[in-house]
């Protein structure tokens, strides 16, 4: 995981996500990228999840990152470089959503829990 941080200072540092709008990458031409924008709302979080690509998470609000059982934080503006099957969770710890565009190196994209059953996502 690579994290670049968008403020020079640190920040300081559970639980349904709001539902993710993904692009149709597919439908329009992008056959190895897929683009999603999602909301998570104060107390939400995803699942411990992967995906078999990369991942990209722009953020829009601090929130933690959990990765291998280490938590990272992030601030609004950060990046965060997911390589392929880290199981990650995104959890939102603030007082109001936790909104990401998260564009992906694979289109669809595919979740699988950490334990590699597959999770259905509701537009495929």
């Amino acid at each position: 995981m690579t994290h670049i941080h968008s403020h020079s200072t640190p920040s300081p540092a559970c639980c349904p996500a709001s539902p993710i709008r993904p692009s149709p990458a597919p439908q329009h031409g992008m056959h190895s990228l897929e683009v999603w924008s999602q909301s998570i709302e104060p107390g939400g979080a995803t699942p411990p999840h992967r995906h078999d690509c990369e991942e990209v998470v722009v953020v829009q609000a601090k929130a933690p990152l959990m990765m291998h059982g280490t938590e990272s934080r992030f601030r609004s503006g950060d990046t965060v470089l997911l390589p392929r099957n880290d199981v990650h969770q995104l959890i939102n710890t603030g007082s109001g959503p936790l909104r990401l565009i998260a564009p992906f190196s694979m289109a669809p994209v595919q979740v699988e829990l950490p334990d590699g059953t597959p999770s259905a996502l509701p537009w495929q």
